[in-house]
């Protein structure tokens, strides 16, 4: 075998050898013939022809996390608030994403950021905290509908942080501390409503039957004794505080005697307890006729 064929047997079984490309399953390659496309092929092991005659180029159909920069905008009703999100996409068409676009990463970035400009430009600060979804949605939307014609396909959009200003930051403190002492005052106002509708029905019912009122104190007598002290109340009209000379109160205490030994348990004494009241009644007046004379003299 002279050399010329051995040149040539070495150079063909180089060139076939270096013909076989193996890509992965989430890979596909372009390949041109002579500059010009002819199909994707993929994944597995393929064939070029070899000496430059085809030449492929790798894509990957994997989804992308594109992190977009934050960015400075002005929403619907002038505030001020620096916004950054993130963008998943991927290659759906490698044939596209290669002819169609110089660099389809560049692109898409570049597309995702002016698109989340404008979105926030025509949504109101309450929407944008609000709705975050839709405007998530929206932005999407108009990314997949610009990135379609490179073989481009967004599966979603998300918005990850929204910065305010310290000054926005703190009207929005206050406007939301006034909206909870707003709702305790409600709160407590319809308490004391519902408070008084109830007093004003148990009124009704100790009207009615006045013996309530007498259950009513035993059961408070019950609770005072609970305490484990020596104290006993006994209720007394206020009417009787305001009695002007001894004999006033004298003829009080002693309309008292007459009529609170029937609301009085069974063997309790009416006259000690007129006794109790006209002590009280006297005791009240000289500490008024004191009081006058202190002002008489001054």
């Amino acid at each position: 075998m002279d050399i010329p064929m051995i040149v040539g047997v070495v150079i063909a079984a180089t060139g076939l050898l270096t013909s076989f490309r193996v890509l992965w399953e989430y890979e596909r390659g372009v390949v041109f013939r002579l500059g010009k496309l002819t199909r994707a092929k993929g994944p597995g092991l393929i064939f070029l022809v070899p000496y430059g005659l085809e030449r492929m180029k790798r894509m990957d159909l994997r989804i992308v996390a594109l992190d977009i920069a934050p960015q400075d905008t002005i929403t619907k009703d002038n505030v001020s608030v620096t916004v950054n999100a993130v963008v998943y996409f991927r290659v759906t068409n490698p044939a596209k994403a290669v002819v169609e676009i110089e660099d389809y990463y560049f692109a898409t970035s570049q597309l995702a950021q002016t698109t989340l400009r404008s979105v926030i430009g025509q949504s109101e600060l309450d929407q944008l905290l609000a709705e975050r979804e839709r405007i998530n949605e929206i932005v999407r939307d108009i990314i997949d509908e610009g990135t379609d014609p490179w073989g481009i396909e967004v599966t979603g959009v998300e918005i990850k942080d929204i910065d305010l200003p310290k000054e926005m930051k703190r009207a929005m403190a206050k406007q939301a501390e006034a909206e909870r002492e707003r709702r305790g005052k409600v709160i407590a106002a319809e308490g004391e409503f519902q408070a008084s509708r109830k007093l004003a029905d148990a009124a009704a019912i100790i009207q009615e039957y006045p013996m309530a009122l007498q259950l009513r104190y035993l059961q408070t007598a019950v609770e005072i004794a609970a305490e484990n002290n020596s104290t006993t109340v006994f209720p007394i009209p206020m009417e009787l505080m305001s009695a002007g000379t001894t004999s006033t109160g004298k003829a009080v205490a002693q309309a008292a005697a007459e009529g609170m030994p029937a609301l009085l348990p069974e063997g309790t004494s009416g006259q000690l307890l007129a006794d109790a009241v006209r002590r009280i009644a006297d005791s009240a007046t000289e500490a008024t006729e004191a009081a006058g004379s202190e002002q008489d003299s001054a």
